[in-house]
């Protein structure tokens, strides 16, 4: 989510919960609009996580250079790292079963309560809005965009099916491609008014949330679905690698520049490039 640097601060936890319900109402989007194109699923998820870190983080690096600060984002890093790395037995087995989705989303929920219970140098500061009133307008507002997610997310799978159809595009690339830059259209717009704010650490806490809760809560709620051997052999290594890439640069590099977000956006198109063989 983008904090803004004008007005009060608002409190870690209002921090979590917005994000938490941004990407639950992805999810519910999401399952609204996978079922019977398991392809176009799976790639989304997978192509989300590489365009999240090689097109998005590389744009705002290239705009404005990244700062790494804090051990959190290193920690959250990690969990990142490890959700990607679980997905390969699971896709070894050609099938991501219920009791696979039911484990992802027992991590997942095992990951907020902890991560939620982790002490912050944050201290809330009131807004000087009425606390129901407050809640009452919030959630208005959370019905009304998941409404709109979910209907968005129907149109979007329908014309990627019929753009895959009518031009003889298989379903997996489209999922890796169209659906894919689609579901991060989000963070691509946080990340990159952010970085025009010259904020673009912000884009490294969005990206990397965005990541675990792809892999461990919308592939989670879709289980029972088939996985096409491309996934395991070719997407799923290249998710590994730019997340090891990634992890890699936050343990070692206080920040990302202008070289390294040219050299991760070179990494995507090489990356859309091989994905049509």
């Amino acid at each position: 989510m983008l904090a803004r640097n004008e007005g009060p601060i608002a409190a870690p936890e209002k921090f979590f919960h917005l994000e938490c319900v941004e990407q639950a109402s992805q999810t519910a989007a999401a399952d609204a609009a996978w079922p019977g194109v398991p392809d176009i699923a799976l790639g989304s998820i997978i192509g989300s996580n590489v365009v999240n870190i090689l097109l998005i983080i590389g744009l705002s690096a290239l705009i404005w250079p990244i700062k790494v600060m804090g051990a959190t984002l290193r920690r959250d890093t990690a969990v990142m790292m490890t959700a990607a790395v679980v997905l390969a037995p699971v896709f070894a087995m050609g099938q991501l079963g219920r009791l696979s989705g039911q484990i992802l989303v027992a991590g997942l929920a095992t990951y907020l309560i902890w991560a939620y219970r982790q002490p912050s140098g944050m201290e809330a500061v009131g807004v000087g809005i009425p606390a129901p009133a407050l809640a009452l307008v919030s959630t208005l507002w959370i019905i009304g965009g998941l409404v709109a997610l979910m209907v968005g997310a129907r149109f979007l799978v329908d014309g990627a099916v019929s753009i895959a159809h009518g031009y003889g595009i298989s379903e997996t690339l489209i999922g890796l491609t169209i659906v894919a830059v689609g579901t991060s259209l989000p963070e691509l717009t946080t990340s990159l008014i952010a970085a025009f704010r010259r904020q673009s650490e912000i884009a490294i806490d969005d990206i990397v949330g965005s990541n675990i809760f792809n892999v461990l809560g919308i592939l989670g709620v879709t289980a029972s679905i088939p996985v096409a051997s491309r996934f395991l052999t070719f997407d799923l290594p290249v998710m590994i690698a730019v997340s090891l890439i990634l992890t890699a640069l936050l343990l070692t590099r206080p920040v990302i520049g202008r070289g390294i977000g040219l050299a991760m956006l070179a990494g995507y198109v090489a990356y859309v490039w091989t994905a049509q063989g």
